[in-house]
């Protein structure tokens, strides 16, 4: 039996993260697995990976709802930035639950015709 290959391990758990993050693709692109092998290469813990993805669509999702609609995320590239920031400047220990549990109710809303109003039909 051969032992795990850490690079292989690491890109599809980065793979796997990327795509169950809301408008990102249900493919993945050449480019998507080079960046994640990228990742590795630089070093950069899987924590601040997660931490990115949830953060960057987040930001996404959080935008005023009178906002210009954004196109969904065509590549794990749209959240390098997210990266390089959480590298320069790291997320306190805690964040990433507190990220996971935003994104969760920020996926949730109720539908629009569902939410409540302030005003009553029986008037």
């Amino acid at each position: 039996m051969n032992p795990p290959n850490p690079v292989a391990a690491y890109v599809a758990a980065v793979i796997t993260l990327y795509m169950d993050m809301p408008d990102t693709p249900m493919r993945i692109s050449a480019s998507d697995q080079w960046l994640a092998r990228h990742f590795y290469q630089d070093g950069v813990p899987m924590e601040t990976v997660e931490t990115a993805l949830l953060l960057g669509s987040l930001r996404r999702l959080i935008r005023p709802p009178d906002s210009p609609r954004l196109a969904p995320i065509r590549s794990l590239a749209y959240f390098r930035p997210v990266i390089e920031e959480l590298q320069e400047n790291p997320a306190p220990e805690n964040y990433r639950e507190y990220l996971k549990m935003k994104l969760r109710m920020a996926t949730q809303k109720p539908p629009a015709e569902a939410q409540k109003n302030t005003f009553s039909d029986d008037r």
